[in-house]
């Protein structure tokens, strides 16, 4: 019996989930250490998180798998009840309405409606009658996702939104769209991008043109896919003037945070200074002057990453980068081998999910994304967001444990 237990535990996510959740541990004492007077609450509430969110990780572990497809609907529909009650009794934070108090906890409903927005499109997808090359389908896979991406958007959460945006992509390609299904939606998004320089936009369009041309598709719809292009290149710069003032400095700030060093751009250059002091194998624990003279903003969440880079120099960040590598490689693995569409399709989210996250935290810590406040997987502090990636990765050991059945 106990070898049959041990048989169904994947020690490898364990593993790699106890070192990040250990790091992240270490770097929120530091973050938050006040010299001459010791820790502040922070810590304390960080590590009764960990242990919460790690019984719910083993209670979702061992939770039957025809059960967690059954809730997967019921859970989703709850997140979005919950985002829909945010504007209305929501709590407000750094200017938008992102919390549900419950006494003297505050829940961000976005955090849970990642989770189970992945369990619903893995339930939808797995449906044997669902072809995703069919428009009915694939406009109800959209759906899913898109709805919790505008509720989160309106709060505004502009970052946590994009996460949802992220999904998108790599449930299609996984559920097999059709290769041109999918270059017709990824390419407005370059559209978009290049809109603002008539000559990068002029040579975007020549590139399109000669993909639509040698696709071979009816005349009409590479028309319509054209027409699209135009019009998402005339109407981006409109949609910028619709961004409001802070979301439009992050951006800027990101293209050039020494335009404004004493402003928008401080966070950015602190971070680089932080980092870059580091040097190979840092200052040493506690020892970072920008983490502990506090000049670092946001250190203990958004810029988390800074903190390890001064205090523990290249050889930390490179311990870092290698878990989240190894972890992103072995879920992908397991959503290669695992029977089950909904588990494989679940796994994609899940590593769609933080694979985001990181790669934009570390990069806009090292300026090369803007700032959007995305916290870093494991690491950063934030109960909402530790309780909800501990909570990922017991649907992660759940898929492991049942990954026979089909």
């Amino acid at each position: 019996m106990k070898k049959n237990i041990f048989s169904q535990i994947d020690f490898v996510i364990i593993g790699l989930v106890a070192l990040l959740v250990s790091i992240g541990l270490i770097a929120v004492y530091s973050a938050t250490h006040i010299p001459g007077l010791g820790q502040s609450h922070y810590f304390p509430k960080q590590i009764t998180f960990a242990i919460l969110g790690s019984i719910f990780m083993f209670v979702i572990a061992f939770t039957p798998f025809k059960f967690v497809q059954r809730l997967s609907y019921p859970l989703y529909g709850l997140s979005i009840f919950l985002l829909i009650l945010v504007p209305l009794i929501g709590v407000k934070g750094f200017g938008a309405e992102r919390w549900i108090a419950i006494g003297s906890i505050k829940l961000q409903p976005s955090e849970l409606a990642k989770l189970t927005t992945i369990l619903a499109v893995a339930r939808y997808l797995s449906n044997p009658d669902v072809d995703i090359n069919r428009l009915k389908h694939l406009l109800i896979t959209f759906a899913i996702i898109l709805v919790p991406f505008v509720l989160i958007a309106r709060q505004p959460d502009l970052g946590t939104s994009l996460v949802f945006l992220a999904m998108l992509i790599p449930f299609l390609f996984w559920a097999g769209l059709n290769w041109f299904i999918l270059f017709a939606l990824i390419a407005p998004l370059v559209t978009a991008l290049v809109a603002f320089n008539f000559y990068a936009f002029l040579i975007w369009m020549i590139i399109v043109s000669t993909i639509l041309f040698f696709s071979r598709q009816k005349p009409l719809i590479l028309l319509f896919i054209f027409l699209a292009h135009i019009l998402v290149g005339l109407s981006t710069p409109a949609l910028w003037g619709q961004l409001r003032p802070y979301q439009k400095q992050r951006i800027l700030t990101f293209a050039n945070p020494e335009a404004d060093p004493q402003g928008a751009g401080y966070q950015i250059i602190q971070s680089k200074v932080a980092i870059g002091s580091g040097g190979i194998w840092g200052k040493g624990f506690l020892n970072g002057t920008q983490t502990q003279l506090k000049f670092l903003p946001a250190q203990h969440t958004d810029f988390i990453f800074s903190v390890i880079g001064e205090e523990f120099g290249f050889v930390g960040i490179s311990l870092i980068l290698f878990l989240f590598i190894v972890l992103f490689l072995y879920m992908y693995y397991l959503a290669r081998n695992v029977k089950s569409v909904f588990a494989s399709i679940g796994l994609v989210g899940v590593t769609t999910v933080l694979s985001f996250h990181v790669v934009v935290n570390i990069g806009m810590t090292v300026g090369l994304a803007p700032v959007t406040g995305l916290p870093l997987p494991f690491i950063s502090y934030g109960g909402s967001f530790l309780l909800a990636v501990l909570t990922m990765m017991g649907f992660v050991l759940n898929f492991y444990r049942n990954r026979f059945k089909a």
